[in-house]
């Protein structure tokens, strides 16, 4: 356990520094992403790092795609594309507590599958958001259908929802493919022992129905994780106004202009990494759910 946790701590620097050169983490992020990638690298495995690196990788990435369309929705979001500590843990941190939960409980499938549904959700987010932007149609509000202006919180549209679900079905491809099975695993006829051994707990005997069964959950559970991020986006998250610029907006206390912003509704203290934390774990929470009989 200890060679593998700092094998895990190892791994997780280098991706860490890897991402704070590319720009894709801030100081702080990098930090948090190096403790969050120690926790699940190193009591999870290669399975569970596969996992986290498909999400971090792809959502990264899109980050970078279509920049100069995306920049002039910069004024509504709280954020700019380097993730600082908050958005890491934000968007990782259900998914660590779900990596702690399984060294207490390593022959059981829930952790697994609370972590997996966990990134699914976060990835349908960050795929909606980077994705949904680049439809033609008008988002609109999820709790009334009325159009709103791209980049509003709580709008969706058929873009962003497509692609939420493409994003969650991205990590829960790999949920199935290494899914952590229950007590009394035996291996499937012609697996590798050598692939078994890397990934810890080995690989459940799933026929190809249960592995559908999993992965359509746990799909399904991330979208639906990213559609409870757009329903507290347009009911209960902080929004505040910029006075200089006449917009609505996500970020406090100062807005890109420079100019304070001053509230406007929802609860003050339910700012973009809260909303995001409920995203990853109302995802998970329905997968455990969806799954339990599963081990």
């Amino acid at each position: 356990m200890i060679i593998q946790l700092l094998a895990g701590f190892i791994l997780a620097c280098l991706i860490a520094f890897a991402a704070r050169k590319a720009r894709a983490l801030n100081r702080s992020g990098a930090f948090a992403a190096a403790l969050l990638g120690t926790v699940i690298f190193g009591l999870g495995g290669l399975g569970w790092a596969i996992l986290l690196l498909a999400f971090f990788i792809s959502s990264s990435g899109l980050s970078k795609l279509a920049k100069r369309r995306k920049r002039s929705l910069d004024e509504k979001a709280a954020k700019g594309s380097e993730r600082d500590a908050g958005q890491v843990l934000a968007n990782g941190g259900i998914a660590g507590v779900f990596a702690l939960l399984h060294a207490f409980f390593p022959e059981a499938a829930w952790p697994w599958a609370g972590c997996a549904a966990a990134l699914a959700a976060a990835n349908a987010d960050t795929w909606a958001t980077e994705l949904g932007v680049l439809g033609k149609a008008a988002p609109v509000l999820i709790t009334t259908g009325k159009p709103v202006e791209p980049g509003t919180s709580g709008g969706i549209s058929w873009a962003g929802t497509l692609a939420a679900l493409a994003g969650a079905g991205f990590v829960a491809l790999f949920g199935a493919l290494f899914w952590q099975g229950s007590t009394g695993i035996v291996l499937p006829e012609g697996a590798s022992p050598i692939l078994s051994g890397l990934l810890g707990a080995g690989l459940p005997a799933l026929t190809w129905q249960q592995g559908l069964l999993v992965f359509a959950a746990l799909a399904l559970s991330g979208l639906a994780g990213s559609l409870v991020d757009s329903l507290l986006g347009a009911t209960l998250q902080a929004i505040y106004h910029c006075p200089s610029c006449q917009k609505e907006t996500e970020r406090y206390p100062v807005h890109l202009c420079g100019t304070p912003t001053t509230w406007v509704r929802g609860l003050r203290w339910l700012d973009n990494d809260w909303v995001n934390t409920a995203c990853t774990l109302s995802g998970a929470i329905l997968a455990v759910l969806l799954l339990s009989g599963m081990g």
